[in-house]
């Protein structure tokens, strides 16, 4: 698998996929997350214009795509029931959703997103049992509570690079 920057092109696909994650959410409790079409072509269409759009392709196919960046996410400034492990530079991922057919996209993406930086946060929805599954396997750590700009809660993640000494 590779990754690369998404272009507007991109966008049918990504949306198809975002439609597969959505009905995969329901199907495992998750009735919440994404609703009413999120994210929808604009919200796309800005994350491209920011440059912080990403398709995970494998032998040439779309099969995953996410937002990634270094930088400061609001939504991470303050956090409840708990703290973040550091407060260095981090990555984050937003958005993450692969095709329901290819396995390992999730764990390829974030694993790839975490090499660029060494220090990630991330956030899901409560219902969201499988990311935050994957997250701990991942070797995430639990957290704490965020609230994302709509006022709903998100459970907060941190993986950090361990320093050999």
């Amino acid at each position: 698998m590779i990754i690369r920057h998404s272009s507007k092109n991109d966008i049918p696909k990504m949306l198809e996929i975002y439609e597969t994650a959505r009905a995969f959410m329901r199907s495992t409790g998750n009735m919440e997350q994404w609703i009413n079409g999120y994210p929808s072509k604009e919200v796309l269409e800005k994350d491209i214009d920011n440059n912080e759009s990403y398709i995970c392709e494998k032998d040439g196919e779309i099969v995953g795509t996410f937002v990634y960046n270094i930088g400061i996410d609001e939504t991470y400034n303050k956090i409840y029931d708990g703290q973040w492990l550091n407060e260095k530079p981090y990555g984050y991922i937003h958005r993450i959703a692969g095709d329901g057919k290819t396995k390992g996209v999730g764990s390829f993406c974030i694993n790839w997103a975490f090499e660029k930086c060494g220090n990630m946060k991330i956030d899901t929805h409560a219902d969201n049992k499988p990311m935050q599954n994957l997250l701990l396997k991942l070797g995430f750590k639990k957290c704490g509570i965020i609230y994302i700009a709509d006022g709903s809660q998100r459970v907060a993640f941190q993986k950090e690079k361990k320093v050999i000494r």
